[in-house]
């Protein structure tokens, strides 16, 4: 420590002794300012460099590590996939909140048969009943007290779906209760019964192969020049 303080103090004569010999001769005094000021420039000028490298560095490591991390997104699913999901999803739920509650394993058709029945209560179809005034019109000419169901072609299709979803999560084709007898003897009488009360008969869609042969023969044949 005592050789320090020496050293601190000849460095500090030696400051002294130059300061006042460039006070006596200013060439060497002005000299002195100049390179004072040049090394004060130069470390501030070193110190704003430091600081700009430190973020960009930093932000080229956060963006390599997170290149190295880099995961691919899935694909979106598709309407029709989310819209099976959120079926099974509800139908699953439904089958919790029986009491006592129902695993999907254990379900058979009269809990799908249930479940469709259960629906009913959030259809926005109006279904005429026997006694309407209305019953058989297309188009009433005024509102009317009967009930809304839900339509046939919302159920044919929600079961379409909730059989698919069953064999993929496990479930055997031969097992499959949406795939039941029952389901669709109860489905082609929902059909039935609102073709009559609503009065719009359900047509059966003809194949394209069929429309393309009848306007085939329609056409007249061609003469040969």
């Amino acid at each position: 420590m005592i050789s320090s303080l020496h050293t601190a103090l000849s460095h500090y004569s030696s400051i002294t002794s130059f300061l006042s010999f460039s006070i006596t001769h200013p060439f060497f005094f002005l000299f002195f300012i100049s390179c004072q000021n040049s090394l004060e420039f130069f470390c501030r000028k070193k110190l704003i460099m430091s600081g700009d490298q430190r973020p960009k560095d930093s932000a080229e490591g956060s963006s390599r590590s997170g290149g190295d991390h880099y995961q691919p997104q899935p694909a979106p699913l598709s309407r029709y996939e989310s819209q099976k999901r959120r079926d099974w999803n509800t139908f699953g739920q439904y089958l919790k909140n029986q009491r006592p509650p129902v695993s999907l394993s254990q379900s058979n058709c009269n809990h799908v048969l249930d479940f469709l029945r259960y629906l009913d209560q959030f259809g926005k179809t109006k279904v005429h009943l026997h006694g309407c005034v209305f019953f058989g019109q297309p188009n009433p000419p005024a509102p009317c007290t009967c009930p809304l169901r839900q339509a046939w072609g919302s159920l044919d299709a929600l079961i379409g779906r909730l059989r698919a979803a069953y064999e993929e999560h496990g479930g055997s084709a031969e097992t499959n209760p949406f795939g039941n007898g029952a389901i669709r003897v109860y489905l082609r009488e929902v059909k039935e019964c609102q073709a009559k009360a609503r009065g719009i008969p359900y047509k059966k869609k003809t194949k394209k192969k069929t429309q393309i042969r009848a306007r085939n023969e329609a056409k007249p044949p061609m003469q040969s020049a």
